[in-house]
């Protein structure tokens, strides 16, 4: 896997990381369910009804499972354990609006335990990109998060994979240049000859597509 490692600038980071923010709500989300949940819990067992107590089992697994994402997101989603943990993946533009931007990425989707990878493009639309021109073809240097940590492949899915760009953790515009030379050209060719697909890739419901492994470039195919 290949990392890159830079020192985090974490007042930036928290201004315009956007997958931190995504996870601080999932967080917020997380414990406003459990809190919902466990007071229903409370709520049937006081009813003291049999068919109380079976909704009450449902209402406690569900707070518990709450509980869970609550206490797992602040621990796998520090910012510089992101940066840290996540694969230096290519991202270009491929879209701007007056609110943002389109990313189109190319990304390892293979599960820990495959031995071969599996790409993919993936799609993300963002809201600002510090240190990059708002034009299609810009070459965002980004790390790969996975936003689920499914233990092993379950018939045709595999985990899902975003990008963040690394300008979202640094204002440094020489680490992002260091960041962008760290990937192969091959790789920046095949994002900006595919430009065409990322509306394909936004249609689809994973905001996925999977590449052919024998159709990749030498460096990349199996």
């Amino acid at each position: 896997m290949r990392r890159f490692e830079f020192a985090v600038d974490r007042k930036h980071a928290h201004a315009v990381n956007e997958v931190f923010a995504d996870l601080r709500r999932l967080r917020l989300m997380a414990i406003a369910a459990a809190v919902v949940a466990a007071t229903g819990t409370a709520f049937l067992i006081w009813l003291n009804h049999t068919w109380a107590y079976l909704l009450a089992v449902a209402f406690a697994l569900g707070a518990v499972t709450a509980l869970w994402v609550a206490l797992w997101t602040p621990r796998h989603s520090s910012i510089d354990k992101l940066y840290a943990d996540g694969e230096l993946v290519p991202a270009v533009v491929s879209e701007t609006y007056p609110s943002g931007a389109v990313l189109l990425a190319l990304v390892d989707v293979s599960t820990p335990e495959t031995s071969d990878p599996r790409y993919a493009l993936v799609t993300r639309k963002v809201r600002t990109l510090p240190g990059h021109q708002a034009k299609a073809g810009e070459r965002v240097p980004s790390v790969a998060v996975r936003t689920d940590r499914a233990p092993r492949q379950v018939g045709e899915r595999w985990q899902s994979v975003n990008a963040m760009p690394i300008a979202w953790g640094t204002t440094d515009g020489s680490v992002i240049e260091r960041a962008r030379a760290a990937i192969s050209e091959v790789e920046w060719r095949l994002l900006t000859d595919n430009l065409a697909l990322a509306d394909k890739v936004r249609r689809t419901t994973t905001k996925r597509l999977l590449l052919d492994p024998h159709q990749l470039p030498g460096e990349l195919g199996s």
